[in-house]
């Protein structure tokens, strides 16, 4: 007996997405089966590029479609199977998005300064793009914009069309700073009002074009700009960032808390500057490793991974060349990766779950 194509199928019902947790057949990512003689090619379209499972998919697909084979009694086949990828959006997306062409928006925000949020947002949107998503990086920080310098603008020009302004586009994503529009030492002595009016302008008056995810690195605490974004925008969720130590974590809680209160879903902490390996190669915990891990176990929150002390990574974002941080220290690059990975995981999550929200915001008092 020859294993068919219906066989196909009837086997890769029994294979789960992982992260997911519902079959393949279900989830739509079965794309083509095609089954010639002794061989089964299977076409799968994972829900992003940066997808952490795909071996783990593909060799649960090879035990299944064999498992069947032998159940029916069919000669033993050879099993290929191709990954494509493509990020959805949720179907739960606002109607009224004022960016219908950016399928996730992912805020990345942290309870004080100085613990690395900047770091983490260029280094993400650059991962996820090397993964092969379409990613823009909206620089929200207005009082203290970092992206001219870890992306290397300096010497880039601004331009606007038909009244848009036009990303800069550099190490393959999108991005667009205030750092790039005003004085760049000049200080912005702005209340909220004008706060609030410079980024909706950076937000809704960019041309972003098509994209699979945008980043936005917001300034550190809980006031004005992570309210507008959170009224502004449908939001897939927020990233927060934490040092290990207590007094890191104590503010964190706050950005937690902000952005439940708010209605964004939490993807997870991110640990920095989690450690720190010296010259003799020894792993030296400065601040404490693991206490943000914990407090996001503490929180029943994911856990995103655990950011080095690098003097590369330092270098090059001093430098404005954060693709250089893939390069040359493979343990380096495994970090971020797997930290691009587990966020593209919590957003594929967030969105078979119907997790877009756009929150309103109530004020009393």
């Amino acid at each position: 007996m020859d294993l068919t194509s219906r066989d196909v199928h009837t086997a890769l019902c029994t294979v789960k997405d992982p992260d997911l947790g519902k079959d393949l057949v279900t989830l739509n990512m079965v794309k083509d089966v095609r089954v010639d003689a002794r061989s089964v090619v299977i076409s799968i379209e994972l829900t992003t590029p940066a997808c952490p499972m795909k071996e783990k998919i593909r060799r649960d697909i090879e035990e299944a479609v064999h498992a069947r084979a032998s159940a029916i009694g069919a000669e033993a086949v050879s099993v290929t199977v191709e990954f494509t990828a493509q990020v959805r959006a949720s179907a739960s997306a606002h109607a009224s998005n004022p960016l219908p062409a950016v399928k996730h928006i992912i805020a990345v925000g942290a309870g004080k300064g100085g613990v690395g949020k900047s770091t983490v947002s260029v280094n993400l949107a650059v991962g996820l793009a090397r993964f092969g998503a379409r990613v823009g990086l909206l620089d929200g920080d207005i009082y203290g914009p970092s992206a001219p310098t870890m992306l290397g603008l300096d010497e880039l020009q601004g331009s606007i069309r038909n009244e848009m302004l036009l990303p800069f586009e550099v190490h393959g994503i999108r991005a667009i700073t205030i750092g790039k529009l005003v004085d760049p030492e000049k200080a912005l002595i702005w209340r909220g009002p004008m706060a609030h009016g410079a980024f909706k302008q950076l937000a809704l008056q960019t041309e972003w074009g098509p994209l699979d995810y945008l980043i936005v690195d917001l300034p550190p605490g809980t006031g004005d700009v992570p309210l507008t974004l959170a009224q502004l925008l449908p939001l897939t969720g927020s990233v927060v960032v934490c040092t290990p130590q207590r007094v890191a974590q104590d503010d964190a809680r706050r950005a937690v808390r902000m952005f439940q209160q708010l209605g964004v879903p939490v993807l997870g902490v991110v640990e920095n500057m989690s450690y720190f390996i010296g010259d003799d190669g020894k792993t030296y915990d400065l601040f404490g490793r693991g206490g943000a891990e914990a407090m996001a176990a503490s929180m029943n929150l994911p856990f995103l991974g655990a950011i080095p002390i690098h003097m590369d990574l330092r270098r090059n974002s001093d430098e404005g060349t954060p693709l250089k941080n893939w390069t040359a220290h493979p343990a380096l690059a495994g970090d971020l990766d797997g930290m691009c990975q587990r966020i593209a995981s919590q957003v594929s999550i967030a969105t078979i779950q119907g997790g877009l929200l756009q929150p309103t915001l109530s004020v009393t008092g």
